[in-house]
């Protein structure tokens, strides 16, 4: 896939002997829809913390060396069975040259402290600063201003403590989760719930995040969450009544009788919620998570910046001085062992600082169980750290020991200020530990003695936290008691509610209030549109400004030859497509997508660049008149599984912009294939979430061999819940379709967001085609009261004299055309199946009966016979028609294609002649 980001050596007056720096830039500085360059805060040392460091020099690199290595002395681990003594000689002070009785003045060396101490006295401040409850690495991050905040303000933070009343808070809702968890453990002894034991700290990140977010009138916060305590944030934090999940528990349906749902488990729950936290609102949305715990990150992402887009936010706005994330945050929950081995998470972080991927950030908190199911810690990475990915991008990792709330409070408050001053990704890592293994059920003796040994003859957290306030004073044990068991109570009254509690139809609300789910019926929806209108929009599509330098050759094939196309009324793909994506902005609707700004084969053009001073100009959003609509292009890195996952966060959030997802072929959807089979194909009849993602998958066999010649339709057509016995409806979980035309695309993309429902499309995307002038659409094909056609006959036979039907779908009609026309036969129709999924029954029964004397029907594909549509359409064509049909194409193969020449020309020839040769 291309990518839109370039390394480029800016210009830059002389600075500490550098004349130059390397900055990461975009192709458009002065910004276009979605994107705006980021203006770096100034930022210089002051003079006199300079002078201080200088002349203390040998005190400030013993208090580096703190910075950098503290944390390995750091008490993290609640369960740390190794009992190992390390010793750093870093961080020895008479390495420095130092004594213990030295007097240093303390201004500019290190922050919180003032005045003069002694060597021995700042020792002691150092380790109670980077040894003790939380670790910090910071010394990794290249930038000055970020490193010399996070020492600052990290220390700063160290040397603060709660009040009485946030310590209660905290105490609170730990007892809650722990009473929550026993409850379960007591009611639902034998269902896996992915409690919160061992990790109940992790409510008091939430509570804080909450609180500095109202505080600074923060509208959305998007969390990515796994399982692990999952139950105990929504039923404790986030409003969801427990007689839901008991409901669950209990076997039954999360939805009304009238949903068309298959259900989920209780852990993979999500929540949207407006909360009221301090007095003021706060939309708090959890998409759902699949089993493939990592994969819900890039959907938070790409949801967030949904909302950023809704609210106008940075770059989607008219205020330059508003950056992203000033009103919607991301929050994302990571496991220990998912966290290093899913790769899914180098892609999110790749991601992150990118244009157009671009959310201002993210707060990152890793519930770090030290054990991967059974794998112990130091067997599932190769660094020292879970977190260490953190450093490719250059994040702040704080470690902190879940026995001390307060600490990861005051960590979570640090973490979010730095999330604010930078818009940078941060991360916490919470060091806790599974008290009953994976889910509750499983035995964790059996592979970790020495580790359970110490947590089963220990404390737990709330306990050992609710002791500390009892002996500090500030709480009692009675009072300790109350709390757990008006928890108790108040989920036992929520038991009892179980057999009569309906279960909410709480989707198709907020902005997608004017969706429904799509019904059993075929529906057809007019896409057709006055040709002036397209005509117009066409030519705005090729329009620069005056003094845009465009390349040469795009001025003479894609802008002239373009309006050259549309007077003559000679409609190709690209420019098909630019009329859908201009007709949908004309009525408001957006249209986003990545890797759609040149296209793979310098087909679509959707952006131009200035050959003089590369700043990019999109003509469409250019466009006069409309109601406001916008097309974000983004060239993405070179990622699958995140980026479609994006692509996906996006469709889920907002029902009217048509967001699009294309491969460079086809095959590459293989490195998605987690976000098609758990999110795309089943988030509707697993969570009643719809979502109209487009999927553009370049398909054709021209002699690329295995890799770049089948986007696997196959696999696709499988995926479905397309029924080989009754004709199907609009409620089919995927649209697959294979067109042959620009107009059948057009329709096929206006109708995506013309509907009151929204279904995924797989377009099996032509390559040949884009420029085949045998298949381009006419100025009639797009008219109004036109649509797109399941089906589309052959009206150059007389049905009469038809002897022989061939159907096919795709590109592959045109060499059947031309080798008929070859052969000057009159007695053979092709009939093309442009949607395989819905499998359009009624239209091809209505198609086939107009030949009353046909004896022979073939199906024709130039995929192999184990792959294409073969498999699919034999059976629904055979139940459902009642007629027999034949088979006519490449033999079984384990690989797609051929990787020898001549062979494929071979099989090229065949794949065309055999058809007519069949008897």
């Amino acid at each position: 896939m291309q990518r839109g980001i370039v390394v480029a050596w800016r210009e830059k007056k002389p600075l500490g002997g550098i004349s130059c720096i390397c900055r990461r830039w975009y192709q458009s500085e002065s910004g276009v829809y979605g994107y705006r360059s980021k203006v770096r805060k100034s930022f210089v040392v002051p003079e006199d913390v300079l002078s201080a460091r200088n002349r203390h020099s040998n005190v400030y690199r013993w208090v580096e060396a703190y910075r950098s290595h503290g944390h390995n002395l750091a008490q993290v681990n609640p369960v740390d069975f190794t009992r190992k003594v390390q010793t750093f000689p870093e961080l020895e002070f008479s390495r420095y040259g130092l004594s213990e009785m030295k007097e240093v003045e303390t201004h500019g060396i290190i922050s919180g402290l003032s005045g003069v101490m002694t060597i021995k006295d700042l020792e002691n401040a150092l380790k109670k600063i980077y040894c003790d409850t939380v670790g910090a690495e910071i010394n990794h991050i290249g930038s000055e201003h970020k490193k010399e905040w996070l020492k600052e303000n990290f220390e700063r933070i160290r040397a603060k403590r709660l009040t009485k009343d946030e310590r209660r808070e905290i105490a609170e809702l730990m007892i809650k989760s722990q009473s929550w968890d026993n409850f379960l453990a007591t009611k639902f002894p034998t269902v896996k719930r992915y409690g919160g034991e061992g990790a109940e700290s992790m409510l008091a990140f939430f509570r804080q995040i909450l609180k500095s977010s109202v505080r600074d009138d923060i509208k959305h916060i998007v969390l990515g969450m796994p399982h692990r305590g999952k139950l105990n944030l929504l039923t404790i934090m986030l409003q969801t009544k427990p007689v839901k999940i008991f409901h669950k528990f209990k076997g039954n349906p999360e939805f009304p009788a009238d949903a068309k749902a298959m259900c989920d488990i209780a852990s993979h729950f999500h929540v949207a919620e407006t909360l009221n936290v301090d007095g003021k609102e706060i939309n708090f949305s959890m998409p759902h998570n699949p089993s493939h715990l990592e994969a819900v990150n890039p959907v938070s992402m790409g949801k967030t910046r949904s909302k950023q887009q809704s609210l106008r936010d940075g770059a989607f706005g008219e205020d330059d001085t508003k950056e992203f994330s000033s009103e919607a945050l991301n929050l994302q929950l990571h496991g220990d062992a998912a966290f290093p081995g899913q790769g899914v998470n180098q892609e999110c972080l790749f991601m992150t600082g990118t244009p157009h991927f671009d959310i201002g950030g993210t707060i990152h908190m890793i519930v770090n169980n030290q054990l991967g199911f059974t794998t112990p810690s130091d067997r599932g990475k190769s660094s020292q750290y879970c977190s260490d990915l953190a450093k490719s991008i250059d994040a702040p990792v704080f470690h902190v020991n879940v026995d001390d709330p307060e600490a990861l409070t005051l960590i979570t408050e640090l973490a979010y200020e730095y999330q604010r001053e930078f818009r940078s990704d941060v991360f916490i890592d919470l060091n806790c530990f599974r008290r009953w293994g994976h889910n509750e059920l499983d035995d964790p003796t059996f592979t970790n003695p020495a580790l359970y040994h110490i947590i089963h003859n220990r404390k737990s957290v709330p306990d050992k936290y609710t002791d500390y306030l009892v002996a500090e004073n500030e709480m009692t044990q009675e009072e300790v008691n109350k709390i757990a068991k008006g928890h108790a109570d108040f989920l036992t009254s929520e038991l009892n509610q179980v057999n009569t509690y309906k279960p909410d139809n709480w989707y198709f609300r907020k902005q997608w209030s004017g969706m429904k789910q799509a019904g059993s019926e075929i529906t057809v929806w007019d896409t057709g549109l006055d040709y002036s209108l397209l005509g117009y929009i066409g030519v705005k599509s090729v329009a620069y400004p005056e003094n845009f330098a465009i390349h040469q050759h795009l001025e003479k094939t894609h802008v002239v030859g373009r309006i050259k196309k549309i007077n003559d009324g000679r409609i190709d793909w690209a420019t098909a497509e630019a009329m859908a994506f201009g007709s949908l902005m004309d009525t408001t609707y957006g249209v986003s997508g990545e890797d759609v700004g040149r296209g793979t084969f310098s087909h679509r053009h959707a952006m131009l660049v200035d050959q003089k001073t590369n700043e990019i100009h999109i003509p469409l959003n250019a466009m006069e008149g409309g109601l406001g609509g916008k097309l974000e292009l983004a060239n993405s890195l070179l990622s699958e599984e995140a980026v479609l996952g994006f692509e996906y966060g996006m469709a889920i959030d907002n029902p009217y912009n048509l967001i699009i997802w294309e491969s460079q072929f086809g095959d590459f959807f293989n490195g998605a294939q987690i976000i098609f089979d758990t999110y795309i194909c089943s988030g509707e009849t697993k969570w009643m979430i719809n979502n109209g993602l487009v999927v553009l998958l370049p398909h054709g066999y021209d002699g690329a061999a295995s890799e770049h010649s089948s986007c696997r339709i196959e696999r696709f057509l499988q995926m479905t819940d397309s029924s080989e016995t009754q004709p199907d409806g609009d409620d089919i979980n995927l649209q697959v379709i294979n067109p042959t035309t620009p107009a059948q695309y057009f329709h096929a993309l206006r109708r995506q967001i013309v509907r009151n429902f929204r279904k995924p499309l797989i377009v099996v995307s032509p390559k040949v085609l884009l420029r085949l002038s045998e298949a381009a659409s006419v100025p009639d094909d797009f008219k109004p009261g036109t649509h797109f056609l399941p089906v589309i006959g052959d009206s150059s036979v007389n049905p009469s004299d038809v002897k022989k039907v061939i159907l096919c779908s795709g590109k592959h009609y045109y060499n059947l055309r031309a080798e008929r026309k070859n052969r000057d036969l009159k007695d053979v129709a092709i009939v093309r199946i442009e949607s395989l999924c819905p499998f359009p029954v009624h239209e091809l029964n209505s198609e086939l009966d107009k030949y009353k004397n046909a004896k022979s029907f073939i199906w024709s594909q130039e995929e192999h016979r184990n792959m294409g549509a073969w498999s699919f359409v034999k059976p629904r064509f055979e139940n459902l028609l009642a007629r027999r049909i034949k088979y006519s194409g490449r033999y079984i193969a384990a690989t797609p294609a051929v990787g020898v020449g001549s062979w494929h020309q071979q099989e090229a020839q065949y794949v065309v002649t055999d058809p007519f040769d069949a008897k």
